[in-house]
């Protein structure tokens, strides 16, 4: 498999954005839980726990007033319980109220807590009055560490004194950071407790009051993202992966034409395109075998009809001799008998042809390769013709270029192929003609030709003069003498040794048969080697 970019990887594209879905989660999630937090958290909004404590110590007060039996620490955890911050209430026997019972005050604000409360409560008139406590210094004594701040706030840090205003913010011995905050609760005129909000809000609180919308959040962030993801990450994926199933399907079905679309340049285009090649590849394997099975019936309706031509013959002539009441002369019987004779071994000629050619093209019979002077070829091949050529008064004659050429063969089976076409040559020649046995070296290998000055094959015809038993060329077709599967041998045979074999024709003139065998010969399985057929 070709080496592909990475982000063109499937892999990484989903891993990629799986990954920045999950940053954005964050960070969608993260801005989502501060915007809840300053929504909720008094201080975060801008309000101090110095507003929040006056805030609950003037409701209490107004409650307390109202109804002196009143429950104030059922009071205090029914309006303030679910409240960002704890609020805590200290009276004046040292018990402490809590808003939320897991809340905590640590001992040092307790007791600072409950000394600021019996200061204010042993001062007459203590809280009274609009504006008590209002402005800067308001009832500080000497040596009181006065800071900037608004309804009364003064910093209380270590070896002030107490004042007698009724806002007091503290750092509580926390060090720095959110100071806490101290406010009177006033009922008619009497300091009745003193309300403490702490510094920072206890983790259980924040964890109890955060997490239900908190998670209610995530859960639902988690949803939108989830069907993001879907749609822009997987989807795509999911669409392509159905279409490349559904041309799978298709192709299952008989759908020769099946195809998946395989653009991009991931993985799932990969398989597309493997998925493709297989299916063209399925699609010429069908055709294949439905031409060898057209080209199976052809043979067999060839072969029928090529041995029945002779049998007939044979039948017709030996019932004619074996009929006892016609009398035949010595003469007559002889000539009937020649007859009988060409046939047989025409079909002895069929037979062996069609074996030689069966077993050439399933691959058997090995190639014995040697190295053999082309003179040697060319001289047995004249020597075979040389009489048949003088009878027709054909010449015969040869050319190698250079002399001394040779080539890498199996010297049996490529004379069988010069034969042949040497065969078909002189049966198409004309009296008075030649043929050229002709061998020239050239760059990518090694050319033989046969020549002859024979009638040519018309140009309609070129293409098909290597298929079997094919004989439309009724100038070439009247000699009875070949069996019709010489060139389908000669075609066989060049093609096992790793060449190719071409016919050039003018009609008329000339017809040259060209063998083409490469330089460096192909390293070819060996099997048994055949025997040699006939033209």
């Amino acid at each position: 498999m070709s080496e592909r970019a990475w982000f063109r990887s499937l892999y990484w594209r989903i891993a990629t954005g799986f990954v920045a879905f999950l940053a954005a989660l964050m960070v969608v999630q993260g801005a989502v839980t501060v915007w809840f937090l300053a929504r909720s958290s008094d201080d975060i909004a801008g309000r101090s726990t110095l507003d929040l404590a006056a805030l609950v110590a003037s409701d209490l007060g107004t409650a307390w007033s109202a109804d002196d039996d009143l429950d104030i620490e059922a009071y205090l955890r029914e309006h303030y319980g679910s409240h960002w911050r704890p609020v805590a209430l200290v009276l004046p026997d040292g018990r402490v109220l809590l808003s939320q019972p897991d809340a905590d005050v640590p001992p040092l604000l307790r007791e600072a807590a409950l000394r600021r409360l019996t200061r204010s409560a042993s001062r007459p008139g203590a809280g009274m009055g609009p504006g008590a406590g209002m402005g800067p210094g308001a009832g500080m004594g000497p040596g009181a560490g006065m800071g900037p701040g608004r309804g009364g706030r003064q910093g209380l840090g270590p070896g002030t004194g107490l004042g007698s205003g009724p806002g007091i913010e503290a750092r509580g011995g926390r060090g720095p950071g959110r100071p806490a905050a101290f406010f009177p609760v006033v009922v008619q005129d009497r300091v009745r407790a003193m309300v403490l909000v702490p510094p920072n809000a206890p983790l259980a609180v924040v964890i109890r009051q955060v997490a239900p919308v908190g998670l209610a959040i995530a859960a639902l962030l988690v949803v939108i993202g989830t069907m993001f993801a879907s749609v822009f990450i997987f989807r795509p994926a999911h669409k392509r992966l159905g279409q490349l199933e559904d041309a799978a399907r298709r192709l299952g079905t008989g759908d020769a034409t099946a195809r998946a679309p395989d653009s991009g340049g991931d993985e799932i285009a990969a398989v597309a395109r493997a998925f493709n090649r297989m299916a063209a590849d399925l699609s010429a394997r069908a055709e294949a075998l439905r031409t060898a099975d057209h080209d199976r019936r052809q043979l067999l309706a060839d072969v029928s009809h090529e041995l029945m031509t002779p049998l007939t013959a044979i039948r017709g002539y030996l019932e004619t001799l074996a009929m006892a009441e016609l009398e035949l002369n010595a003469d007559t019987r002889q000539r009937y008998l020649g007859v009988v004779r060409g046939e047989t071994a025409r079909l002895e000629r069929l037979i062996g042809d069609l074996m030689d050619l069966a077993r050439l093209e399933a691959g058997g019979g090995a190639l014995v390769r040697t190295e053999i002077p082309v003179e040697d070829l060319f001289r047995r091949v004249i020597e075979r013709h040389e009489r048949d050529a003088g009878l027709k008064h054909v010449t015969l004659t040869s050319r190698i270029d250079p002399p001394s050429m040779r080539v890498d063969v199996d010297p049996v089976r490529m004379e069988q192929a010069l034969q042949n076409l040497a065969a078909n040559a002189l049966r198409h020649t004309r009296s008075g003609g030649r043929i050229e046995l002709d061998a020239r070296a050239r760059q990518e290998g090694t050319v033989l030709s046969v020549r002859d000055t024979g009638e040519g094959i018309q140009a309609e015809h070129i293409g098909h003069v290597f298929d079997r038993f094919y004989k439309a060329d009724t100038s070439r077709a009247g000699d009875q003498r070949g069996s019709g599967l010489g060139l389908s041998i000669v075609k066989a045979i060049v093609e096992r040794h790793g060449g190719r074999v071409t016919v050039r024709s003018q009609e008329g003139l000339e017809t040259v048969f060209d063998i083409e065998l490469p330089r460096q010969p192909p390293s070819l399985p060996a099997a048994a080697s055949a025997s040699k057929g006939g033209a």
